[in-house]
């Protein structure tokens, strides 16, 4: 048995009303959020936790075989034909920090393909889905990539990892490099985010480093589906493989992104 896109709508919605509700009661609405540090800027909340809660027991409780990759329960396995990618909180920094740019997002894979995507961003209440191969869609109605061709006329978005201090690999060349040449380049804090933002036409690409499977599952599709070229910095389209890198731009300028972050790769 198998999940249809209204089954990961509906669940990331439900996710999504958790995180909200626990929003309102950030410092200055009410109590103070407990927050636990995976690393020096790698945040982990008491929300991050109940939202993958519920999401996983939902989905054990209809899909009892199958198996989850979460961000914080880590491998669950099951029918490894089966495999659902769950992110509770995509930008979990900017939550604990009153911004509200964070989503929810779940992906669904079968037989090694990533079929259906769902990104939902609670405080904007947009809904970003995607079928294989039958588009991509924003609260209902369907999305493309922009159509912006000059690097000079682009805005684009991009992250860095979490050992940006101590690792030297850490995205500020490519980030440098690529600044000069474009009209802006916007860190949201959020991968899934950034990936619906191309898939809308809202940002013309996106690029990151050393990512997580659940990070990349959803937006990827969504991108893919809205007309966007995916692939990993150095091209190949197999870019939930180990180590994770992304590239995701309109059809005009992922081949002159690629080129530009290649002189100087990053991964």
């Amino acid at each position: 048995m198998s999940p249809n896109l209204f089954d990961l709508e509906n669940l990331a919605r439900q996710a999504g009303e958790i995180v909200r509700a626990s929003y309102q009661r950030r410092p200055g609405y009410g109590p103070k959020l407990h927050v636990d540090l995976k690393g020096e800027i790698d945040l982990v909340t008491e929300v991050d936790h109940r939202t993958e809660a519920f999401i996983l027991g939902e989905i054990r409780r209809r899909f009892p075989r199958h198996t989850l990759v979460t961000e914080e329960s880590g491998h669950l396995e099951g029918n490894n034909q089966q495999v659902w990618f769950v992110d509770p909180l995509d930008g979990t920094l900017n939550y604990a920090h009153g911004v509200p740019l964070f989503t929810v997002s779940i992906a669904f894979a079968e037989d090694g393909l990533v079929k259906l995507g769902v990104i939902y961003g609670p405080i904007e209440e947009e809904c970003f889905s995607a079928e294989r191969g039958q588009g991509a869609w924003l609260n209902g109605e369907s999305i493309k990539v922009s159509e912006t061709k000059e690097l000079r006329r682009s805005l684009l978005g991009t992250g860095f990892p979490y050992d940006i201090r101590t690792n030297p690999n850490n995205n500020l060349a490519n980030f440098t490099r690529v600044s000069r040449l474009v009209q802006g380049v916007r860190n949201m804090g959020s991968a899934a985010q950034d990936l619906c933002y191309v898939a809308a036409g809202r940002l013309d690409g996106y690029w990151e480093i050393r990512l997580s499977p659940w990070d990349i599952a959803a937006g990827g599709l969504i991108a893919q589906e809205a007309g966007a070229i995916v692939t990993n910095l150095h091209g190949d389209p197999e870019y939930m493989t180990a180590p994770q890198s992304i590239l995701a731009a309109n059809p005009y300028l992922h081949p002159v992104l690629l080129e530009l972050i290649n002189r100087g790769i990053e991964t």
